[in-house]
């Protein structure tokens, strides 16, 4: 009964043409709210029925007729359903484009979601330049290319990686909302971390994309990833669609370079000021293979290499780029969209070298295969945020 009259009031959505301040892929309502005074909860109406649903939890009830005149206020403000997340927003007024988010209670512009707090804008650019090596080195044209062009729209970027804090919250919401993970090798819940304030590893690529799929939805943001036209929650799927809405994703090959070496040229490491690499710049594994590498004592990094492994460090620990970004280098080699050049449907990218990592793996230029369903003690990911656009 209660999915009919669901569906009943969908069908009696009264059509309205899309504005200036009313993006496609919204419809719009004008049944009324009603507030009970009582619990400061709010539901919305069906007067020819008096059925309500509790916009806070999802809950039918049937409104008593004495509620009509006492304890409950009604009214007639218009609300919107966002066909791109799934969210219900209360309108402000119809000729405003302020919209509430009845889960969330965030306001936002109508078809525009606020920048979190402490994400990094990095400009847009095409910068070219070179890749430096070091004594007995070649290049590459697939892990090391001699020479790199890149174009970049603005976008921003988490300045840390994802810890192992920010995934769980994530990711409890997650599971309660539809989504689904794969465990690794050894059978345990993906994501872990040394500590709190650590990145996340053991994170495929596949239970990342949808973790910034869920951390989308969990803000009331739309979603960037979709399979066969739908949401992208559950299994390891392939032919995963980034689409360019303003919902969290991974970043591009081409974005993460760029947004690494922080408005350098030409450089080896994301610092800009030096083509070396000490431990005192970066969490990895020193080693005199490398040149550039001058580090003493030679090994792990030995702030960090205590009790057991990974041996990660805090994010943040270390100076952050020319952008405000921090860990480009060491701690974990992070995930990419991209699939690995001549590689399509088999390996995906990653980039930055992780704890245990050599200096040649930690150089901005160099690219790394990864099985996307492959996890990791020293790979894990940070996301990116394309510019809020109307979806």
């Amino acid at each position: 009964m209660k999915k009919r009259l669901l569906m009943l009031g969908l069908m009696a959505v009264l059509a309205q043409g899309a504005g200036a301040w009313r993006p496609a892929g919204w419809v719009y309502h004008q049944h009324p709210w009603a507030h009970d005074r009582a619990t400061g909860d709010w539901y919305w109406f069906n007067p020819d029925t008096q059925w309500v649903v509790n916009m806070s939890n999802g809950q039918w009830a049937r409104l008593p007729s004495s509620a009509l005149a006492t304890g409950w206020v009604f009214y007639n403000w218009a609300y919107a359903y966002a066909q791109h997340n799934g969210a219900w927003h209360w309108i402000n007024e119809p000729d405003r484009p302020w919209v509430v988010n009845m889960r969330t209670r965030a306001w936002s512009r109508f078809g525009v979601w606020p920048v979190p707090a402490g994400m990094v804008l990095i400009p847009g650019g095409a910068p070219a330049g070179t890749n430096p090596l070091g004594a007995g080195e070649a290049h590459d044209p697939d892990y090391y290319p001699a020479t790199y062009h890149l174009t970049v729209e603005p976008f921003y970027m988490d300045p840390y990686e994802v810890t192992k804090e920010q995934w769980d919250d994530v990711y409890t919401w997650a599971i309660a909302n539809g989504y689904r993970f794969e465990d690794d090798l050894y059978g345990l819940q993906p994501g872990r971390g040394k500590a709190a304030d650590h990145p996340v590893h053991f994170v495929n690529w596949y239970d990342c994309v949808k973790w910034c799929n869920a951390r989308s939805e969990k803000e009331g943001r739309p979603v960037v990833y979709t399979v066969n036209g739908g949401v992208y929650k559950t299994g390891q799927a392939d032919n995963v669609v980034q689409t360019a809405v303003a919902g969290y994703r991974l970043p591009t090959s081409d974005e993460w370079e760029y947004a690494a070496r922080g408005g350098a040229d030409s450089r080896r490491f994301p610092w800009g000021d030096s083509d070396d690499i000490q431990h005192v710049r970066a969490n990895y594994r020193s080693s005199d293979s490398d040149s550039y590498d001058m580090s003493d004592p030679r090994g792990f990094h030995p702030a960090y290499a205590i009790g057991m492994l990974p041996y990660t460090a805090p994010v943040g620990s270390f100076a952050a780029n020319g952008y405000g970004l921090y860990d480009l280098a060491g701690n974990v080699s992070e995930w990419c969209f991209d699939w690995f050049p001549g590689e399509a449907g088999v390996y995906r990218l990653s980039r930055g070298g992780g704890w245990a990592s050599f200096a040649n793996l930690c150089r901005v230029g160099r690219r790394g295969p990864g099985h996307p369903a492959g996890s990791y003690s020293s790979v894990g990911f940070r996301s990116v945020l394309t510019p809020a656009v109307a979806p």
